[in-house]
């Protein structure tokens, strides 16, 4: 549980009591910025920057882990959640309101740095041109552990709610649909990284193909920002999942389909969770998602426009790695028309300033020979 500690008055003083076997958590932080503060649509890139800062100040090692790329990141933060409207090019935070933003950590060795953290929180989260009071944290997601999960009851229905736009990776493209394979194949990614209770994939896949049946489903999709570069058309809403009567022969797989359902809410849904996409909470809910700020659905399609232009050009001129490189151009120049910066743009990128100012003008270019 969380308690007040008395420790350091002029820090936000919080206490993480689990049990030292804990390997899931989520946490739920209020954040209230003291004016009216205005962002770029692509936030949430600060988020992730902010958060993995403050692994990087007090414990090295885990920071170049959370880095490493060949991994499944044992982390997932949210967007902000509350009262969010466009402004112009920009987003607007109103003064003195709350904003929830969401952390949850998958691994005992997050959890244990979580608990260290809390207990020394710095008063404020600094986001670029947005300074947010860290004004209270509480537990969102209990800590437990992945054979807690396995050895709970079995559900023989699963219903999720995804809170935020999300999407599969599927033949090199988006693919903005819950299909059962698509779902839990994210979540057992997870598991087999992080639980050291392996299960063969393809084997229990094959299972969820022929066994677990769609119910219904409530969906919506939107066009959104998908963390660094490039842009998605994920889904919201609501879908249900049963077990159909056959699946019983497997039990132990029926057990683990019972477990992944229960960690969604922890790990997320499908990819760029670390940067607030495929949040998830269990039960059905026909309640209306909240809805995606306008400039932030504009800039996602201008970048994706952008983009189909760049990669039929490289591609008729032969050009190498034409997709990541008409990715990379399509976000540049549709972040600058935005007005952001090139610097802050290098910056959130972590691309050379020289190379994204070079980008920028070859992006131009490039789409002035297709007027």
């Amino acid at each position: 549980m969380l308690r007040r500690s008395q420790k350091k008055p002029n820090i936000p003083p919080y206490k993480l009591t689990c049990p030292p076997d804990t390997e899931l958590i989520g946490l739920e932080f209020e954040l209230v910025p003291a004016k009216d503060c205005y962002l770029f649509p692509q936030y949430t890139i600060g988020l992730h920057a902010w958060f993995l800062q403050q692994v990087g100040s007090t414990d090295p090692k885990l920071s170049a882990y959370l880095h490493d790329g060949e991994s499944e990141k044992p982390f997932t933060i949210s967007a902000l959640n509350g009262e969010i409207t466009s402004s112009g090019r920009q987003i607007q935070l109103s003064a003195n309101t709350s904003y929830r933003w969401y952390v949850t950590g998958l691994s005992n060795r997050v959890q244990q740095w979580m608990a260290q953290w809390v207990e020394n929180l710095p008063e404020v989260l600094e986001l670029k041109n947005a300074p947010l009071q860290i004004r209270s944290v509480k537990i969102a997601h209990p800590p437990t552990t992945y054979k807690q999960l396995l050895e709970s009851e079995l559900n023989e229905t699963l219903a999720l709610k995804f809170l935020s736009p999300t999407s599969f990776r599927r033949k090199g493209h988006h693919f903005p649909l819950p299909v059962p394979v698509n779902v839990f194949h994210s979540y057992l990614r997870r598991w087999n990284d992080f639980s050291g209770m392996s299960v063969d994939q393809d084997d229990f896949l094959a299972w969820i193909d022929d066994y677990i049946l769609i119910t219904r489903c409530q969906l919506t999709t939107a066009k959104v920002l998908a963390g660094k570069k490039g842009a998605v058309t994920g889904f919201t809403g609501a879908i249900e999942f049963s077990l159909a009567k056959d699946a019983a022969k497997q039990r132990e797989f029926g057990q683990l389909f019972s477990a992944l359902g229960k960690l969604a809410p922890y790990c997320g849904t499908g990819h760029k969770t670390t940067f607030g996409l495929g949040q998830t909470c269990l039960g059905w809910s026909s309640q209306v998602i909240q809805d995606i700020p306008d400039v932030q659905t504009v800039l996602a399609k201008r970048i994706e426009d952008l983009t189909q232009i760049f990669k039929a050009r490289r591609k008729r001129t032969g050009g190498d790695r034409a997709d990541e490189i008409a990715s990379k151009w399509a976000t540049i120049l549709a972040r600058r028309e935005m007005g952001e910066s090139l610097q802050v743009v290098a910056e959130d990128l972590e691309m050379p300033y020289e190379t994204v100012k070079t980008y920028v003008k070859l992006a131009r270019r490039a789409l002035k020979s297709q007027e």
